[in-house]
This record gives structure tokens, sequence and C-alpha cells, in this order.
């Protein structure tokens, strides 16, 4: 990471609520090709969530603290704070003497922005306002949020917008929180219905629906110069599994979320 920070832009997508499961389902299945394209061997690798809801997941990812690998570490890490005695620091990590991964970005002459998604970006109070408030830029609107059907498209929309309006030499961390999976995405199915709710097929029909419009933001991201692309989700959720359902509790189709990074060469 530091041949690459410094010289490409960088691209951190949260897929919000996204579980492992149903993500490696529709990819071996060839039901999300704009995504699977780009996953290395055109599958998720699965991991563990440094968190079981958004905010305290994202705290951790901004603190350079991604999902982690699946099997026994210790891992070395993309991105880490400077402190004494970390196991997960390596040759090959960024390491920077901020608190956050944003900041230290910053310093590093990005323009950082985030297109909020769910409830924790909204900056409606001071709780929202705490993760969208470490970057430079900050965008959310209604038609962002989770009870929008066209949620991705408008942040793509903006992401485009914010994208074309820097100056080309200026590098860009562009993280977009993706609101889709989260509920309620009942109406991402054709002939769901709110009296029957959300479900496993619902959840996988959102992932459809974000995987048609992808690519766009994927080009708007490289648009100027090769990007370093990290496609995640901050956790999973569960449809009565064992019995529960929601997130922020312990079970595995929580902790376990799809993971991937890879670049995206340069489109101009």
């Amino acid at each position: 990471m530091n041949a690459v920070v410094g010289r490409d832009d960088l691209l951190l997508v949260t897929l919000d609520t996204l579980r492992f499961d149903v993500a490696a389902e529709l990819a071996a299945a060839g039901r999300i090709p704009n995504l699977a394209r780009h996953l290395p061997g055109g599958a998720w690798e699965r991991r563990h969530a440094p968190g079981s809801f958004t905010y305290a997941s994202h705290q951790a990812i901004f603190a350079g603290f991604l999902p982690t690998p699946a099997t026994p570490g210790p891992h070395p890490r993309l991105f880490a704070a400077r402190f004494a005695g970390s196991e997960t620091t390596a040759g090959r990590t960024f390491v920077y003497d901020t608190p956050d991964l944003v900041s230290a970005l910053a310093g590093a002459g990005y323009r950082t922005v985030c297109i909020g998604g769910v409830g924790f970006f909204t900056k409606q109070g001071p709780l929202g306002s705490v993760l969208p408030g470490l970057f430079q830029d900050s965008h959310w609107e209604p038609e962002f949020g989770v009870a929008s059907p066209t949620s991705f498209e408008a942040q793509v929309a903006r992401a485009e917008q914010v994208v074309a309006a820097l100056p080309h030499e200026q590098r860009v961390f562009l993280f977009v929180n993706v609101p889709s999976m989260h509920q309620p995405n009942w109406f991402h199915l054709p002939g769901a219905t709110p009296a029957a709710g959300d479900s496993r097929e619902t959840h996988a029909a959102a992932l459809e629906y974000v995987d048609r419009h992808i690519g766009r933001l994927f080009a708007a991201a490289a648009g100027r110069r090769r990007c370093f692309a990290i496609v995640c989700s901050d956790h999973g959720t569960a449809y009565g599994d064992d019995g529960f359902t929601g997130h922020r509790l312990g079970h595995a189709s929580v902790w376990t979320v799809p993971y991937a990074h890879f670049f995206l060469e340069a489109s101009a």
C-alpha cells in the first residue's frame, strides 16, 4: 500500500448489511456479473466483520481494521495507525500517525469524500454526523437513504458529479456506503409486498440491483487514473437464522461478510 497511496485514487465501497452466503451464491450463479468480473477468481473472499452493526464496524474500518480473513492469522493489514506491539502491521502496510485512515489520506494529499447511505451517515443530529464528519466533503440526501428504491443510482450520480468537478491532478479517496441491502429491501424483488416484508430473497434482489449500476461507479472512480478499490460488507444480517432476525447480534450470518480488493485501470 505504500506504493499505492500517493499514486492511485482510492475507492472504498461498503455494501451495508450484505451477507456472505447471499453474495457468494449470486456470484457463483452469474447473477452479479458487473461485480464478479472484478472479484479475484470471480469469487468473494470470506471474512469476519470488525463489528456487528454499521456504526461499530465503520469506526473500525476507518481506523484501518478492515474485515479480517476468516482463516487463522495474524493477517497483515493494508492500513494501520502506528502503535507499539501491533502484530498485523507489516512492511507493506501504509502506516499513519493520525487516529484514522481518512485524516491520514487527507494529510497525504487526497480529497476525502463520503457519500452516505444508512442512518449513521445522514448528518441529521450529532450521532449521524460522526462518521461523515471524518471527511473533508460529505454528501447525504433522502434519495440516498434506506427507504429509497433508487438509492444507489442517486449515490452513483452524485459520485460522478463529485469526481468530475475535481482537478485532474487532485487524488481522491471516495467512500460510498450502499444502503440497498439494508432493510427495507422488499421493493427490489418484483411481486414482493410490504406486508410480506424483507427476506433472504429480497436481500439478494437488492444486490442484483446494486450490480446493475456499480459499473458506473467503477468508471467514475477510475476516470482519471488507476484506482485501488475495496468492496466489502460491514456486517451481515439474519432472516430467521436459528431464530435470529436483524443484526447487532453474534450470529454467523452477521459476522461473516464478503470482501474483495482490486485495481480499476484508468478509463481516461
